[in-house]
């Protein structure tokens, strides 16, 4: 299996399961509430760990009772949390409110979730890796990080989430080789980053939740699955299941068969999207017996 260093955020969540999500002066009741470790990187190299692969991470939390449980559920996991700073801030917290069709709200503190840089992966682990993949953080930081995997040979992935439209991703979205965004980031990647379909230089994979996903690829291949039906509880993480289920087919051939890699993504994010909380509870045999059905 791969070795993947995942890049970005560290967070610790609260799920609150609501009855619906409020609007503005309105109010809800609470079904339900848990607490996890979270954030776009740490459910990534979850995932990609259960999936067999030697996953590693990069981000920062605070030296706090949340920063520590973080660390410690990313260890219990089978994560190399050794590039995993510890900061003087506060550890980011999300609470990430859901109602009963699964869509989520997303509230949280900025925390020191980007208080990593470049230069905390030394040139060692990183030549030693065979992936990087990078999730939402600084983008100078993201950056530097895909250069520096390009000169060790490494092929760098992006998935640069909610905040695209917030945040100048240019770079890191120029340096990538394999871009994941869904329907609404791919308007703004598309428009303001990555140039028109037909001129693409990297290989992007559009998401379309349960209604699957396609990829096209610079040479002009295209593939697409159209997803499972599963009953929706959480769509928390469900991106990033999709991103490490992707990987794990993606890496392990020097010729991909994108049908394969789409089938195995969908069907992770599938089981993400039928469980509570951001980390999925992926393996080989429950992919597998989903393929099969």
């Amino acid at each position: 299996m791969a070795r993947v260093i995942c890049a970005g955020h560290v967070n610790w969540d609260v799920t609150l399961s609501v009855d619906r999500l409020p609007g503005a002066d309105g109010e809800a009741t609470i079904t339900d509430q848990s607490q996890s470790c979270g954030g776009s990187a740490s459910n990534a190299a979850t995932g990609l760990a259960a999936l067999g692969n030697d996953a590693a991470i990069l981000g920062s939390v605070g030296d706090d009772e949340n920063g520590h449980l973080a660390a410690r559920a990313l260890d219990s996991a089978g994560v190399d949390s050794d590039a995993l700073v510890v900061t003087a801030a506060e550890t980011a917290v999300k609470y990430l409110v859901v109602d009963p069709d699964g869509e989520v709200a997303v509230l949280g503190n900025e925390g020191g979730n980007e208080a990593f840089g470049s230069d905390d992966l030394d040139d060692a682990t990183l030549a030693a890796a065979d992936h990087l993949h990078l999730t939402s953080q600084d983008p100078d930081t993201a950056a530097e990080l895909a250069d520096r995997a390009h000169n060790h040979g490494l092929r760098v992935s992006f998935d640069p989430g909610r905040r695209i439209d917030a945040r100048d991703f240019t770079a890191p979205l120029a340096r990538a080789d394999l871009v994941f965004v869904n329907e609404r980031e791919a308007a703004t990647a598309i428009e303001d980053h990555l140039g028109p379909a037909d001129g693409l230089d990297k290989t992007v994979v559009l998401k379309h939740g349960a209604a699957g996903a396609e990829v096209l690829t610079p040479c002009g291949h295209y593939a697409s699955h159209d997803g499972f039906p599963v009953e929706v509880v959480d769509t928390t993480g469900a991106g990033d299941a999709f991103a490490a289920g992707f990987l794990t087919v993606w890496l392990d051939k020097s010729d991909p068969e994108f049908d394969r890699c789409l089938a195995v993504a969908n069907a992770c994010g599938a089981l993400a999207a039928g469980e509570r909380g951001p980390s999925a509870p992926l393996s080989r045999d429950r992919i597998e017996s989903l393929l099969d059905e």
